[in-house]
């Protein structure tokens, strides 16, 4: 069995792209996974303790806001290459969808809301991930108020009707039971999943800074976890 964890950015007029995705963690493999991220977060806070305090945002370790206010940019850059360092070293599989969201709107007549449209595509290509190891998931999400009920009830939907509502939509059953949401700062493996969220939403299509070095050396940390384990992102439309 596979555990899932995914995470979303929020888009705006200003950041149009959607990104929902994250990886999938092999069930017997997740105990000694998630020792060696406590052993991260003691080097970085000193403590392995899971508290709102010692979470790992990806925004905040890049801009150095929230936990990471005080800390020096050059240990902030050094924590996200462990955590690149970590999936790799781990071959620990990513899924992503991107979404553009002006792209997508001006398409269809009546467009799909992001959110609902980026998780159908997410699902499915866990599924298709599972179905190649004949392998079930658990699906893990980051406790968001004004999206769990809707997100339940849509996994709800997709998997009574068998597959998603897409034109191609695919079954879901290699899923089980419901999706799971929890506090980020519970788990570790949320906090990788968004720490792969900002970073793709930030350097997946943005062109390539030369004057700061703290972007250039985020960017490669980003590039080598694409080219470091098995990532794949589906863009829409």
């Amino acid at each position: 069995m596979y555990l899932i964890y995914f995470d979303e950015n929020k888009f705006s007029v200003e950041d149009p792209y959607f990104y929902i995705g994250g990886i999938l963690v092999e069930k017997e493999k997740v105990q000694a996974l998630d020792k060696t991220l406590m052993q991260i977060q003691y080097n970085f806070f000193g403590t392995s303790v899971l508290l709102p305090e010692t979470e790992l945002h990806g925004k905040d370790i890049f801009h150095g806001k929230g936990n990471f206010k005080k800390s020096k940019l050059a240990d902030r850059v050094n924590l996200l290459d462990d955590i690149a360092n970590f999936i790799v070293n781990n071959k620990i599989p990513i899924r992503l969808i991107c979404i553009d969201v002006n792209r997508h709107r001006n398409k269809y007549a009546y467009p799909e809301p992001e959110y609902r449209l980026g998780l159908m595509l997410f699902l499915e290509r866990v599924c298709d991930f599972l179905d190649e190891k004949n392998k079930l998931g658990l699906v893990f999400g980051d406790y968001e108020k004004d999206e769990i009920a809707k997100s339940i009830l849509d996994f709800s939907q997709f998997k009574h009707e068998g597959k998603t509502k897409m034109y191609f939509g695919r079954p879901l059953g290699r899923l089980i039971d419901t999706i799971y949401f929890t506090h980020s700062h519970h788990s570790r493996f949320l906090q990788v999943a968004d720490i792969i969220i900002f970073l793709a939403n930030r350097f997946d299509v943005e062109p390539t800074p030369v004057d700061k070095w703290h972007e250039n050396k985020s960017r490669e940390i980003w590039q080598k976890i694409t080219t470091g384990t098995d990532y794949k992102i589906q863009r829409w439309p």
